[in-house]
């Protein structure tokens, strides 16, 4: 499975379990959020530091974030 899916699918994973919208997200996050819904499909390529962002606003850390089944494949 290409990165870009497994990113976007952990994001959108978090996000439901802290039970928020996509745009609550985007603007914690301060991205657009059409950009977070094409980091979420998998459509836009995520520089590390608005994945950083993004990790901030779910309230987690890179390691958490990352500690995940499907990364570890």
């Amino acid at each position: 499975m290409d990165i870009n899916i497994k990113i976007g699918d952990r994001i959108r994973e978090l996000r439901k379990e802290k039970k928020i919208s996509q745009e609550a997200l985007a603007n914690l996050a301060e991205v657009d959020r059409t950009y977070m819904t094409k980091v979420e499909t998998g459509k836009r390529n995520v520089t590390v530091k608005i994945l950083d962002k993004i990790i901030n606003a779910l309230d987690t850390d890179f390691g958490t974030f990352f500690n995940n089944n499907e990364f570890k494949k």
